[in-house]
């Protein structure tokens, strides 16, 4: 019996056949997670933001830069 005119679809029995459509942007996501990442840690290590007072990675810097 249809409720308001939507049918029962089956599902896969398996969890691998729901993630195979979904594998393309599962792959996206976590090249764009990479390298928006690494952008960050370069703009943060960047000398004009290295040594400014708000930079909350400022000491790790500084005591990187001392080595």
């Amino acid at each position: 019996m249809a409720f308001l005119g939507l049918r029962k679809w089956s599902t896969p029995a398996c969890s691998i056949l729901v993630l195979r459509p979904m594998a393309p942007f599962l792959a996206a996501s976590a090249v764009t997670f990479y390298l928006v990442s690494k952008m960050q840690e370069m703009g943060v290590r960047s000398e004009a933001y290295a040594k400014d007072p708000k930079n909350p990675y400022g000491a790790q810097i500084a005591k990187e830069a001392h080595h």
